[in-house]
């Protein structure tokens, strides 16, 4: 029904500590942070929305030449290793959904990676999305990405295809995904981190 969300059920990835504190070397900067810089200045966004932004890594980087931003995430544990990098203080950090920052006249919300992918019912992405547009200003932009589906990459996502072994701060771990189903739409695969 339209204006109901679902429950955010945060995956252990993301609340776990130890799983948190691998989370920026399985995820570093990458090509799609300098996208994201480069719209910001091309867009000359002064009030920046980072929604999903786990441990920050974009957020600070955009959060320089003045601007306002907020790193907006529901799990309380990344952005606890969000506070804890150099620039972090400029960033105002907000636990939380697209429904918990209001209106802050945005000029641009930005949802990266697979932040897009967790709205798996209609009435979770329209919510999302009413929620970004009370957020945006006048005039203001919402960016985000996707998956290709055209490429089936979750042909891949077999424990033999991406088995590896991770030596961590916390230990020895083995890490594997298993694709569970396929549907019109839909693709649910169960990622394993199990320390040793």
């Amino acid at each position: 029904m339209r204006g109901e969300r679902s429950p955010v059920k945060l995956d252990l990835h993301y609340v776990d500590p130890r799983l948190v504190a691998l989370y920026d070397l399985e995820n570093a900067r990458g090509i799609d942070t300098d996208f994201y810089c480069d719209l910001a200045r091309e867009l000359d966004a002064r009030v920046i929305v980072d929604l999903g932004c786990g441990t920050g890594v974009l957020t600070r980087e955009l959060a320089t030449g003045g601007r306002r931003v907020f790193g907006v995430d529901p799990s309380e544990a990344m952005l606890a290793a969000a506070r804890g990098h150099p620039g972090a203080e400029r960033v105002e950090w907000i636990v939380g959904d697209a429904t918990t920052l209001g209106a802050v006249d945005a000029d641009l919300v930005v949802m990266t990676g697979n932040v897009a992918q967790v709205f798996l019912e209609d009435h979770d992405w329209i919510a999302a999305l009413q929620a970004i547009r009370t957020s945006l200003g006048p005039g203001g932009h919402l960016a985000f990405e996707s998956r290709n589906p055209t490429a089936r990459g979750w042909e891949n996502w077999t424990r033999d295809e991406t088995y590896e072994r991770i030596d961590s701060a916390n230990g020895p771990m083995r890490c594997w995904l298993d694709l569970v189903t396929v549907e019109p739409g839909r693709v649910v695969f169960e990622g394993h981190n199990v320390f040793e």
